[in-house]
């Protein structure tokens, strides 16, 4: 994927807008993405791990939030069942351009359908995976619940959804969390202008929760199981199991 630099907030802002996945976002998202989210290209190649673990014949795979399709590209790459298909879907036309050109140039067979939606609206059946790659974030908390629903109701036994989050802590943790994610942007090359505007346009965008709201939403939303299989500083993915 194409990874120019990111230096959206490089230059000082009198009036910082709120964060949006506007074209300007798109074009610098890989760059962007790996520089800001500890362990980010580790949750890539594992989510392909997952899904040749859990992909069940003649079923549909979602990507929900799926940006430029990284994690879309991860799973196409592990479906060695028959009959499968991938579902991905982003609110943001930019980025549902900008993926159709990597799945174009991907060699993978498994067919993938791009759907221009708000995940919200999905209606999902016979899924085996789905995946919500630091997508749950951005959704209202009221809301969060209700598309988890959604997602189980359309999942197979034994089916899993991939959750990767930003966290919340405690007081004293949070703080400690927080300086280390920021030590990792500065040894990525920001700035503390670029570390402190980034923050100011994602305040009341990006609304993280803590560890144990995730697992507690996800048992209420009927899944059997939720464990957490990874995280580095603050953030993390879980698996749930139906």
């Amino acid at each position: 994927m194409n990874n120019i630099l990111d230096r959206l907030y490089a230059e000082s802002h009198d009036d910082l807008a709120s964060f949006a996945f506007d074209d300007a976002v798109v074009r610098v998202f890989p760059d962007m993405i790996q520089r800001s989210v500890p362990g980010y290209t580790t949750i890539i190649p594992m989510i392909g791990i997952i899904t040749s673990h859990y992909v069940q014949p003649d079923s549909t795979l979602y990507d929900l939030g799926c940006s430029l399709g990284e994690a879309t590209l991860a799973m196409r790459h592990c479906v060695d069942k028959p009959g499968c298909k991938i579902v991905a879907v982003d609110n943001s036309e930019a980025m549902i351009q900008r993926c159709q050109t990597y799945l174009d140039a991907d060699s993978s067979r498994v067919p993938v359908e791009l759907l221009l939606d708000d995940i919200r609206h999905i209606t999902m059946s016979h899924a085996s995976v789905v995946t919500l790659n630091f997508t749950l974030q951005f959704i209202a908390p009221e809301d969060r619940l209700p598309l988890l629903n959604n997602i189980v109701n359309g999942l197979n036994e034994g089916g899993v959804l991939i959750l990767s989050e930003k966290l919340m802590f405690d007081q004293d943790e949070q703080m400690l969390q927080e300086a280390l994610h920021y030590d990792f942007k500065r040894a990525n090359g920001y700035s503390e202008l670029e570390i402190s505007q980034k923050r100011t346009a994602l305040e009341n965008y990006l609304i993280p929760e803590t560890l144990e709201q995730h697992r507690e939403r996800l048992l209420a939303a009927g899944f059997k199981q939720a464990v957490l299989w990874y995280q580095c500083f603050n953030f993390c993915s879980l698996l749930a199991v139906k």
